[in-house]
Parts: C-alpha cells; sequence; structure tokens
C-alpha cells in the first residue's frame, strides 16, 4: 500500500497535440499542411521505405499540395550530423519538420527544427558543454511520429545529441518549445520492429516509468501517468517480443506505455540508468535502449538495497513494490516481498530476451572509474555513491 502523497505546488510541461490510433499515420497530409506548403520530412534510412509506406506520404502529400524533400538519419545525432542537415535544409526554408522513426531520428528532426534559424553550431546550444548558449525556444514547427516504442520523444522538450570516443558526450539540447507541436503515434508503424529491437525500446519505456515514479520530484500527477503506462506495459511486452508481435492492440499497448513514460519522465526526470546513458554512451557505441535492458534490474536492486538502509518503510520502496505488483500481476504480501517481485520479474525478462553485457560493446573496466565519476543524476529515487554506481557496471560487465 503506497501512503498518498499530499498535493504540493508542481508544474507541468506543456504536451503536444496527439494522435493515437491505428491507421492514422494516413491523416500526416492534412496535419502538415496546415503548416504552409514546404515540409522537411525526415526519416530513418531502410523501414519506412520497405514499406512502402514513405511512397505513399510523398504521394499523399503532394496530393495535399505539398511539397515534400526528404532527408536520411542512420544513427544517433551527433552535433556534425545536425550541422549538415540543418546547412542542406535551411535553403529549402521548410515550414514544417516532420520526423518519423525512432528515438534517433525523432531527436534529430527535434534538433533541425530547433537550429534551422540559427547559424551557430548545435554543439553550442547542448547542456554542459564548452560556451553552452542556452537555446530561446524559436523553432520552425514539428511533428513527431515514432515508429518504435521507447524513447517518449514525441512529447519531450530535448533533443539527445551525442559523440562517441575521445572527449565523447550524450547530453540534451533542451528548451520549453522545443515540446513537438504535434505527436503522431500509429501502432501499425512497430508492427514490423525485430523482437530484439522491440525488447531495448521497451525496456527504455519501462526504465523511464519506473525512474520517474520512484524519483523525488513525481506528482500525483505523474505517478498516475506512469503507473498507467506500467499497466500497458506489463501487459503486453513479453507478447510484443515474442509470438503476438504483429498485433496491433499489443503493439498499441507498448506504444501507449512508451507515450506515457516521456510524459512522466519530462515532469518527473530520471534516475540513475538514464544517467549512465549520458556516461557510458559517451564512452562506448551502444543502443540507449539496449543499455538501459541490461542495467535496470542491477540498478533497481542497488536503490533498493539503500533505501532500505535509510528507511524500511521509505515512500520510494513502496512504490518500487506497486510496480512490483503492476508488472508481475499480484498483490504482495507486505512491502519487501513487493520489491522482491520487482526484481525478479526484470531478471527473468532479462534472462529470457537475453540482454547483453556491457563487454559486448567494448567496455573495459578501465573506463569505469571515469564513467562514475562523469555521472549525475539528481532524480534518482536515492542518491548513490561512487562505490553503489562500481557494483551496478561490474555487475553488467
Amino acid at each position: 500500500m503506497i501512503t498518498p502523497m499530499p498535493v504540493t505546488d508542481f508544474s507541468l510541461l506543456p504536451l503536444p497535440t496527439i494522435h493515437f490510433g491505428v491507421g492514422y499515420f494516413s491523416r500526416l497530409p492534412e496535419l502538415t499542411k496546415s503548416f504552409g506548403r514546404t515540409i522537411l520530412v525526415v526519416t530513418g534510412s531502410h523501414a519506412l521505405q520497405q514499406s512502402g509506406r514513405l511512397s505513399m506520404l510523398m504521394d499523399g502529400l503532394q496530393s495535399a499540395g505539398v511539397r515534400p524533400f526528404h532527408l536520411v538519419v542512420d544513427r544517433e545525432p551527433s552535433p556534425e550530423l545536425v550541422d549538415r542537415a540543418v546547412s542542406t535544409c535551411r535553403d529549402h526554408a521548410p515550414d514544417v519538420v516532420l520526423a518519423i522513426g525512432g528515438g534517433s531520428v525523432l531527436d534529430a528532426g527535434k534538433a533541425i527544427s530547433a537550429m534551422l534559424h540559427y547559424h551557430l553550431s548545435v554543439e553550442r546550444f547542448v547542456e554542459g558543454q564548452e560556451g553552452f548558449i542556452q537555446h530561446d525556444g524559436c523553432k520552425v514547427p514539428f511533428i513527431a511520429v515514432p515508429t518504435t516504442s521507447g524513447t517518449g520523444s514525441e512529447v519531450t522538450n530535448n533533443a539527445v545529441i551525442s559523440r562517441v570516443g575521445r572527449n565523447g558526450f550524450k547530453r540534451s539540447l533542451r528548451h520549453v518549445a522545443l515540446v513537438p507541436d504535434i505527436a503522431l503515434i500509429d501502432p501499425e508503424l512497430m508492427v514490423t520492429v525485430s523482437p530484439e529491437l522491440t525488447a531495448a525500446s521497451g525496456m527504455d519505456a519501462c526504465t523511464q516509468l519506473l525512474e520517474a515514479f520512484t524519483s523525488p520530484f513525481a506528482t500525483p500527477y505523474t505517478d498516475a501517468v506512469a503507473c498507467s503506462g506500467l499497466e500497458s506495459f506489463a501487459r503486453s511486452f513479453i507478447a510484443a517480443c515474442t509470438d503476438c508481435s504483429d498485433e496491433r492492440s499489443v503493439r498499441g499497448d507498448i506504444a501507449y506505455a512508451a507515450l506515457m513514460s516521456g510524459i512522466a519522465l519530462a515532469n518527473a526526470g530520471l534516475g540513475i540508468v538514464h544517467g549512465f546513458a549520458s556516461s557510458v554512451g559517451g564512452v562506448i557505441d551502444i543502443p540507449h535502449g539496449t543499455l538501459c535492458a541490461t542495467l535496470l534490474a542491477e540498478a533497481t536492486r542497488e536503490n533498493i538495497a539503500q533505501l532500505r538502509l535509510i528507511d524500511p518503510n521509505h515512500p520510494a520502496l513502496q512504490k518500487y513494490a506497486k510496480a512490483g505488483e503492476i508488472l508481475c500481476g499480484q498483490v504482495p504480501e507486505d512491502l519487501s516481498s513487493g520489491c522482491e517481485r520487482l526484481l525478479d520479474t526484470l531478471e527473468q525478462w532479462q534472462e529470457l530476451l537475453d540482454f547483453p553485457r556491457l563487454r559486448k560493446y567494448r567496455m573495459v573496466p578501465d573506463n569505469i572509474d571515469s564513467i562514475v565519476s562523469a555521472t549525475r543524476s539528481k532524480s534518482n529515487a536515492v542518491q548513490l555513491d561512487e562505490a553503489a554506481m562500481k557494483r551496478i557496471l561490474l555487475r553488467r560487465w
């Protein structure tokens, strides 16, 4: 049983106009033409083209009197990728940017829409970088259409920009005005996503839901959003990764969970796994969802252990127990068993779906000290010292 949270002062980020439903992809020509007659369409390099949906969209846009031009993004957006795209596309003077793809494509489209009015590198506007300038929110209107269920970027106010290697980083371009103007979620676009990508992106959504739910900055609003997302996720995650992956209702559940995770994280923040996503992601080239998948169980175990040392009845432990109840579908006998059921469920998924270890991506133990020293996570359920963070990484090395 969770002790009711008193309603205190809080603020909420704006939401896009959200369109959610099977077959809604066909609505894009009508939705985009309200912004003007020239549109930049940003996609990944394969899936949309191979399915025939890209040509269908382009034909629909032209029939609606909209002039489209197309940009392909084939990896996580770096400053160089965004700068080249902006330079290439600026002369077209798009009235709206439409990004259709996974989290990397949506982040690239969001960053491009934010930088088309500027002649500086996007890196100057990335938090934590040398010479940082706060973006003022001036952008070209932006429409986000996810084709995977994970990042929640379709409803957030940041775009993740990264560079891997020496002096690498993974940080955000952020402003409240960068929340997309429209988010269109069509579960039909996710039906052909591979089991591996479904698992990785799904675990990103699960991580976001759990970290936002247990954040010290959570509110009754974000709790309701996170619990709603966890319920949908629990109902269909394994089915989406296995024998029911082509069912629209199953994909709809996971798409909804990802959408809720984006709303929750934007308003409550994220925990240590996403702290590692920034520090580890600048050192090794590992997909973001894969990193979440491989670290979530151990990070949750460490958080629960540290919270128990502070207070066996800590409010965050009550939330972990509630998450365990939702994800395993059984009411726990007590607080401790609820937390253990959560850990058991996360570990079962880890084993069943064979989440890879960090060493597969050429992370070496010698990197761990520098990674830990660079890791920040003010929204984690409990403050972790460097020894605790090392334990998480070493257990998944």
